[in-house]
């Protein structure tokens, strides 16, 4: 009787054990169903079309009024030195847009120079303006020239240096102010009228004679004013401030 009994108990242990394993099996074959992704449209803006940006011309030229922000000396300048000029005045365009306002920079090179020699002969700087850049960041390569200069110790007029050459080359160079230091200006091209006037100013300036001593340096200060000559127009938009 007691084998009986165990042995209905193995067996009731048996099923039970065979209908867990089915009940697992089948939850496992159960799919999951996925709700489904609703999609709703986003309603897109519409792009907005920027207008066309407008150019006005600098033309060839034109002068810029600068202020040097370096020191630079025949005697110690190398040819290939970078330096700024900072623009003093706004200029306009040919149909009176304003362009480059003040406060822009030109970068301007010096493409020879000379230290001041015996016998009274001045030092000499020649430098060219190859590129220009406004506050707002707008950029363009240029060639400009030296035009006229004036500073405390040398100044170009009408009567002197700078306009008699201006109207025949248009390219000056910073010629040495004798012992008195300072520059003045000469004609670059084949030691013209101005380059003459100029060494007989540096000269008298230094209370100098051609048999006493040397020349002065062309030394132009941080600071001296002059003005720069487009010889290529230039195309630019119209200056506008970045705003915050």
């Amino acid at each position: 009787m007691k084998n009986l009994l165990k042995f209905k108990l193995a067996l009731a242990v048996l099923a039970l054990f065979t209908t867990l394993g089915s009940v697992d099996a089948l939850a496992q074959k159960r799919t999951v169903r996925k709700k489904p992704v609703i999609r709703r449209a986003v309603a897109r803006k519409p792009a907005v079309v920027q207008p066309a940006t407008r150019y006005y011309t600098v033309p060839s030229g034109q002068t810029l009024r600068v202020r040097i922000n370096n020191t630079l000396n025949s005697r110690t300048a190398r040819v290939g030195d970078r330096f700024t000029a900072t623009v003093t005045e706004p200029v306009y365009s040919d149909t009176g847009a304003m362009v480059i306002p003040t406060g822009s920079t030109l970068t301007g090179r010096v493409d020879s120079t000379l230290a001041a020699r015996k016998g009274g002969r001045p030092g000499t700087i020649d430098v060219s303006f190859v590129s220009l850049r406004t506050p707002n960041g707008t950029s363009r390569a240029i060639n400009g020239s030296l035009t006229d200069l004036y500073s405390d110790k040398a100044k170009s007029d009408s009567e002197g240096t700078a306009s008699g050459d201006r109207m025949k080359h248009r390219k000056l160079i910073f010629i040495g102010g004798g012992g008195a230091g300072g520059a003045v200006l000469g004609g670059a091209i084949g030691g013209g009228k101005g380059a003459l006037i100029g060494g007989i100013l540096g000269a008298v300036a230094g209370g100098i004679t051609e048999n006493q001593t040397k020349g002065g340096d062309a030394e132009v200060r941080s600071g001296t004013e002059f003005s720069v000559y487009l010889n290529q127009s230039i195309t630019l938009p119209k200056f506008r401030e970045i705003t915050p």
